[in-house]
């Protein structure tokens, strides 16, 4: 069956806020220049916002740019911060709040917003709709084309196609999308964006990316102790007793609502660390646990966080279009904040696109890209906290806040701290590292790992190719389980890899790509780099509400 063919002036990968800030710009472009434009987006989720997962408190400098009148446009901001509290948890039961003026500036969110993201990103959805995007939710974004060196556009996954890889009477080809211009925006480590950095070389001379677990629960809670738009961030315990390194945020939402998660950096070193079991744990502290109890769990996800900053920040142009927001990594991690870079990256994008098309160009590399973003407030905001990550991975907590403090509200390091170790490359041998005896869930605060996929309404169609694919599948079992236990079993937040027994003695490697979260943990953390993450049938995974 042939594949049918559909061209664009301009093809989006992703209904995140980088893409939908992209398409959003690039059809009022063309709106004020009186010019038809076609701009299609494509979305793997079932729905635009089905798969968006962030803490999230988010600043409103690119929608005030998007949108000036967002407020009167119905955006769903409406939580703003009140009060900041940033706490050490220096133990089990015991807690340091650190003072108003000992916290770096850019962690204070006086003019921010508690958000859910997906609520955001279906408002954009909505606005970009309006505008006449064509949006395609519920259809992923399998590969590229690649002509004459220039990337011209992406197939879309085939629909029907069994576990054994037969097309079954449901069989449908996956489309053919051609642009002009094709701009990836598949959020932190997408899967094509991993394939276009490695082909086109844009991550050379660069440190390479590092990583964060975030692993978030959405809360209903006794509405005596609901404090709508105080923010509460911290670190120390329990990550702390595994060497790891990170830090736990909750934020009060509208409606007695609140969120509450846990990043773990992904550079860790003991094998045993199990991030969800990190989360679980440490809301038991009572700092947490105070504004918890009497409460109900409504919703769970975790999804890869891009944190390296500007020195892991790849080139983000090639022939025939960019990659950008978190799919590039603009996340500003000093700010534990990617939406408003990430938005005004495909801003910057749709500008530049929108000014090649007019030229009568298409398909060659937008090089002038580049200067337009070194020259935007992203870039300096990013540079401005350049060394954030590198010093809390050099020197620790401490030392590295110290310095952080320093840098960042004191006078402005000259030089630039790296990190060069790639995050799959951390773990130590089990042998040399602490077992980690974690508590069992008492199933009022704490929770286990499959009734928490269950509440992230994760569901893929059972009879398909497993989306998780090994390039070797001896590693696991004859590598990775003698010399680290075969860390994807922790790692992985939705129990998708187990070590089974079978009943001869004999163990086997089961992957559950049902649970599948798509948080691309195991596509990052495998220090064998033998797991290969690639798009499902569209509209599987996580289906996120409120989140």
């Amino acid at each position: 069956m042939e594949r049918e063919a559909m061209e664009y002036d301009v093809v989006i990968i992703g209904g995140g806020p980088s893409g939908l800030s992209t398409a959003i710009r690039l059809k009022q472009l063309a709106e004020e220049k009186g010019q038809e434009l076609s701009v299609c987006l494509v979305e793997k989720g079932s729905e635009v916002g089905a798969h968006i997962l962030s803490g999230a408190v988010i600043e409103d400098r690119a929608l005030k740019e998007l949108f000036p009148n967002y407020k009167e446009l119905g955006a769903p901001l409406n939580t703003p911060v009140t009060k900041d509290e940033v706490y050490f948890l220096t133990g089990e039961e015991k807690s340091f709040k650190t003072p108003n003026w000992m916290i770096p500036k850019p962690m204070h969110n006086d003019g921010n917003f508690v958000v859910s993201l997906g609520n955001v990103c279906r408002w954009l959805g909505e606005q970009a709709e309006n505008l006449g995007v064509e949006i395609y939710p519920g259809f992923s974004a399998a590969e590229y084309i690649v002509e004459d060196g220039a990337v011209k556009g992406i197939v879309t996954g085939d629909m029907g196609v069994s576990a054994e890889g037969e097309q079954t009477d449901m069989y449908m080809p996956g489309m053919e999308l051609r642009g002009k211009y094709t701009i990836f925006a598949e959020g932190c480590r997408g899967h094509l964006g991993k394939q276009l950095i490695n082909e086109f070389k844009l991550d050379e001379g660069k440190d390479p990316q590092h990583y964060g677990i975030g692993i978030k629960e959405l809360w209903d809670i006794d509405p005596s102790k609901h404090k709508e738009g105080l923010v509460l961030h911290g670190a120390g315990w329990p990550l702390s007793e595994s060497g790891s390194t990170g830090g736990f945020f909750l934020y009060h939402a509208e409606n007695n609502q609140v969120v509450v998660g846990l990043i773990t950096d992904l550079s860790y070193e003991n094998p045993h660390v199990s991030p969800f079991d990190e989360f679980q744990r440490m809301k038991h502290h009572p700092v947490i646990k105070q504004y918890l109890e009497g409460g109900k769990r409504v919703s769970y996800g975790a999804r890869a966080i891009a944190k390296g900053g500007l020195n892991c920040l790849p080139k983000m142009t090639f022939p025939g279009g960019l990659v950008v927001g978190c799919d590039a990594g603009t996340l500003n991690f000093s700010k534990i904040k990617g939406t408003h870079t990430a938005m005004k990256s495909g801003m910057i994008a749709a500008e530049q696109v929108m000014a090649a098309i007019e030229a009568g160009r298409e398909n060659d590399e937008l090089t002038e890209y580049t200067e337009a973003f070194e020259k935007s407030w992203v870039y300096e905001e990013l540079h401005r906290s350049r060394n954030f990550g590198p010093v809390m991975h050099k020197f620790g907590t401490f030392v590295g806040g110290a310095i952080n403090y320093i840098d960042q509200n004191i006078f402005p390091l000259p030089m630039t701290f790296h990190d060069t170790t790639p995050d799959h490359a951390t773990l130590k041998p089990a042998s040399e590292c602490k077992k980690i005896d974690y508590p069992k869930p008492d199933g009022v605060i704490s929770f286990d790992k499959l009734g928490s996929v269950f509440i992230g309404n994760v569901n893929h169609a059972e009879d398909q190719p497993c989306h998780l694919k090994l390039k070797d599948a001896s590693v696991p079992l004859e590598k990775n389980l003698p010399m680290y236990d075969e860390p994807a079993q922790r790692y992985c937040p939705a129990g998708v890899y187990e070590v089974v027994n079978n009943e001869d003695g004999s163990q086997r490697f089961q992957i559950n790509s049902q649970n599948c979260v798509h948080c691309k943990t195991c596509d990052i953390k495998d220090p064998a780099q033998n797991i290969t993450w690639v798009t499902p049938e569209g509209a599987g995974g996580p289906n996120y509400p409120n989140m």
